[in-house]
């Protein structure tokens, strides 16, 4: 049985093309984080190790590979907002990637346009089906298991406010499918996107 493996040891390096480590825990959320500093510059970029962790109350977290503009400007003001990204955005959400100084506004970048949230200073992406507007809780740095500090970050923050088209309601469900998000797959640039045509549901059972 062990030879229609292919086993590695992460330290001893993987011995394939491509690190496969993203491309089996996928696909994965997009947390599309918009920041700002203290200042007021704005701040849009994509993270892909992003998930929610908890219900009540709702907190949601991203980690980031080296200390980026994003874990700077939440740690200065103590907020951000995620957005919900489909396959209308995911090319202006691509283009947010893109590694450039903290001067630049990445949401006049990709020609994003804003709307201002609720609760907190920082704006939103206007066109994203979904946002949620973020207050910060906790920012760790990870480490190896002999506690070593790693140039990684996990911040994670309560939601405050959340921001839903109605067009993507039905009968008081948000229906997943119809908002057609995208998600982050493995390699170097593979995306999947979800849709009503591949859903199909498991009922927790009643024992």
């Amino acid at each position: 049985m062990s030879s229609e493996y292919h086993f590695y040891e992460p330290g001893q390096g993987h011995r394939l093309k491509h690190d496969p480590f993203n491309a089996l825990i996928a696909p994965r959320p997009i947390g599309w984080i918009a920041s700002q500093d203290k200042n007021g510059l704005l701040n849009l970029a994509p993270y892909s190790f992003f998930n929610a962790f908890n219900y009540v109350p709702p907190i949601i977290g991203f980690a980031s590979v080296g200390y980026k503009d994003s874990v700077k400007n939440i740690q200065q003001t103590g907020e951000f907002c995620w957005h919900f990204v489909n396959k209308a955005l995911a090319q202006k959400m691509n283009h947010t990637s893109a590694s450039v100084p903290a001067e630049i506004d990445e949401f006049e970048m990709a020609e994003l346009q804003t709307s201002a949230n609720k609760v907190i200073k920082v704006p939103r992406v206007a066109d994203a089906p979904v946002a949620m507007e973020c207050r910060l809780t906790q920012i760790i740095q990870l480490q190896t298991r002999s506690g070593e500090n790693i140039d990684t970050w996990m911040v994670f923050g309560e939601v405050v406010g959340v921001h839903i088209n109605k067009r993507l309601i039905k009968d008081g469900v948000f229906d997943t499918g119809l908002a057609n998000p995208v998600l982050r797959g493995g390699g170097p640039g593979d995306y999947f996107e979800i849709t009503n045509e591949s859903k199909f549901q498991l009922f927790r059972p009643k024992l």
